[in-house]
């Protein structure tokens, strides 16, 4: 049985992206890549927020001393939502002008890992970073075309990634005492047939939940046994990312994308673009706000 995805608010994104709950305003963020835009829901209410930024956002965390810690175009951002502003922490990749940052989330240390990807998804010159909370960043994977979903296992001792365009989720020994990664190995493939693997989350089981941008649907796999346990449909087929929130962290928010559709498409999918929402029976974790 395929279970089904609610729309929760029409955003009509071009590229909605990395979703988190905000527990102490009980509200959801999300960016919108390709209008450059940061967005603010509040669910039960109804009210929105949003604000224009300079650049594209990746992804955004909210920061341990307040505000939030931005992977733009360009290089890691700290951003004061209070004066709109935006300072650099560090650039990355200006000999690489045709990529930029795509999706990052914080690992339970409180750095901040993001990846890159070229824009036009023409080979693998995209890298994955992290952000220490001094603001040391290193480089730690590269050759990566479309960097995407990050997410962690309970006991912090695996880290999960996905490179969409190898349609498989790699694992990774993880050592959260230093941020280093080890002994890679495909865990999860996605058909050929079905979509690419875009963001994830994970449950308090330890199950991944895994967007499928061109799939129309959030999947959720045991990583263990790469045995698909659950489907859940999304009026979009260009699912993106998501995300546990919610009071008791047991609803899946999703993202999705306009960018991609055509004409008929779009006609076929009015709700394109749209943030969804899901009840599961199991929870999630926490968003883990940047260490520094």
């Amino acid at each position: 049985m395929t279970d089904r995805a609610e729309l929760l608010y029409d955003a009509r994104n071009t590229l909605g992206e990395g979703p988190w709950w905000d527990s102490n305003n009980g509200c959801l963020c999300w960016t919108d890549i390709t209008d450059k835009k940061i967005h603010r829901l509040e669910p039960n209410s109804g009210e929105h927020q949003s604000v224009s930024m300079t650049q594209e956002v990746g992804a955004f965390v909210p920061a341990r001393d307040g505000g939030f810690i931005c992977a733009m175009r360009d290089g890691l951002y700290r951003y004061d939502p209070t004066l709109q502003s935006a300072v650099q922490i560090v650039e990355i990749e200006a000999d690489l002008p045709g990529n930029r940052f795509n999706d990052g989330k914080c690992d339970a240390a409180g750095r901040f890992w993001a990846g890159t990807m070229d824009e036009k998804e023409e080979g693998p010159s995209g890298a994955l970073y992290c952000l220490e909370a001094d603001l040391g960043c290193r480089q730690v994977l590269t050759d990566v075309t479309i960097s995407n979903g990050l997410a962690w296992s309970a006991d912090n001792r695996t880290m999960y990634y996905i490179d969409s365009t190898t349609r498989e989720v790699v694992a990774f020994d993880y050592d959260l005492g230093t941020g280093n990664v080890a002994a890679p190995r495909t865990v999860i493939r996605i058909g050929d047939d079905e979509g690419l693997p875009d963001g994830m989350t994970i449950d308090r089981e330890g199950m991944l939940w895994i967007a499928i941008w061109g799939g129309g649907k959030v999947v959720r796999f045991n990583p263990a046994t790469g045995e698909r346990l659950q489907t859940v449909a999304v009026a979009a087929s260009h699912v993106t990312s998501c995300a546990f929130g919610g009071e008791l962290l047991d609803e899946l928010y999703i993202t999705t994308a306009r960018q991609g559709l055509s004409e008929r498409q779009l006609i076929d999918e009015p709700n394109a673009g749209g943030v969804f929402r899901f009840k599961t029976a199991t929870q999630g974790f926490a968003t883990v706000p940047f260490g520094g």
